[in-house]
């Protein structure tokens, strides 16, 4: 059995040997398995704030390569430890909801959620602008455990 990563989220920190044009360094990257086989894909479309991916996808069969791949967390919603500043003087406080989602290259940008008091519905809204963060930030980021209602 080739010791290849679990499913998830990565960075790619050196080109895929063989495929270095569809999997350069310093890209996101999905590792998935469909019947047994594990595979590597790079983004597809972007809504809401997440990536969403399709094909083609390629087989992955390199642990020598896989262990490069830096881990990330999964997109998805988490409480800031801290209180964020900006130079321009806002801030977003400590414990404020954020949207986590990741640019092309894999580093984290984070969406404040807001509240719209002239809105009917009670739900927190996300920016398609958000603030790029770095790997100790995002590494600090407290997972937020809010369910998701999917509608049939």
């Amino acid at each position: 059995m080739l010791d290849l990563p679990e499913n998830g989220l990565y960075r790619t920190t050196t080109a895929m040997p063989g495929q270095e044009d569809a999997f350069p360094a310093n890209v996101l990257v999905y590792v998935g398995e469909k019947s047994g086989q594990k595979f590597v894909v790079r983004p597809g479309q972007n809504r809401t704030n997440r990536w969403f991916w399709g094909d083609p996808t390629t087989p992955l069969r390199s642990p020598t390569w896989s262990r490069t791949l830096k881990k990330l967390p999964g997109e998805g919603f988490y409480v800031l430890p801290e209180e964020v500043t900006f130079e321009t003087g806002g801030r977003w406080l400590k414990n404020a909801v954020v949207q986590l989602g990741y640019n092309a290259e894999g580093h984290g940008i984070i969406f404040v959620a807001e509240s719209r008091d002239a809105s009917q519905e009670n739900a927190l809204f996300f920016s398609d602008k958000g603030m790029l963060i770095n790997d100790s930030q995002l590494e600090r980021l407290i997972w937020a455990p809010i369910l998701p209602v999917r509608t049939h």
